[in-house]
């Protein structure tokens, strides 16, 4: 398999987004998003999945985290995108359940083309690190569309907000990790094509 690597650089008149991705890397990370939740979150996910991660961002954080989160999220589905290449011999889904003292997160993951997510939280309490929880579900969106992946994210129960979403980044790391694997001939898929 040939190396599988990207850079994205996105540029807004709200933020500029840097990401460096290896997916078969040894889970060295090393964020900047000006958000240090933010930061935990994605190296928890670069180290699960085992990639080697550089993310940085410069935002209008005098705003709110929303914009540099959503587009972190962008960036980052880019680079997934144009580092799977083809995706041919990848798993192409990926299941994780991970818990996190009294938090319960699963995710799954199919690398199939077509963008989608559904993300089911109830418990995530209104605000997260002094941030709306919302931003979180902007990150996953953004994430899925450019990643053009269907994406399922549920927080199956928890109390702590910070615990429930780090179980869910480490649910989606090893998710990417095992739908990413190289195991298989050809292009994983039926119709015979992942772009259709």
């Amino acid at each position: 398999m040939t190396e599988r690597t990207a850079r994205i650089d996105r540029k807004t008149a709200e933020t500029e987004v840097a990401v460096s991705l290896r997916l078969d890397g040894q889970g060295r990370t090393r964020c900047d998003t000006g958000f240090a939740f933010a930061d935990h979150m994605l190296t928890l996910l670069g180290f699960w999945a085992g990639f080697d991660l550089e993310v940085t961002c410069r935002g209008d954080h005098e705003v709110d985290a929303h914009h540099s989160l959503e587009d972190v999220g962008l960036a980052l589905g880019q680079a997934l995108l144009a580092a799977a290449g083809d995706r041919t011999g990848i798993e192409r889904v990926g299941y994780a359940r991970v818990p996190m003292d009294e938090a319960l997160a699963e995710v799954t993951v199919d690398l199939s083309g077509r963008p989608y997510l559904v993300y089911l939280e109830n418990t995530l309490p209104a605000v997260v690190a002094g941030e709306e929880k919302d931003v979180w579900r902007e990150f996953f969106k953004s994430l899925a569309v450019c990643a053009k992946m269907n994406l399922h994210v549920c927080f199956v129960y928890g109390q702590n907000g910070h615990h429930q979403l780090e179980a869910a980044f480490k649910a989606l790391g090893l998710s990417l990790r095992r739908a990413l694997a190289a195991g298989r001939t050809g292009v994983p898929s039926t119709k015979g094509s992942l772009d259709r």
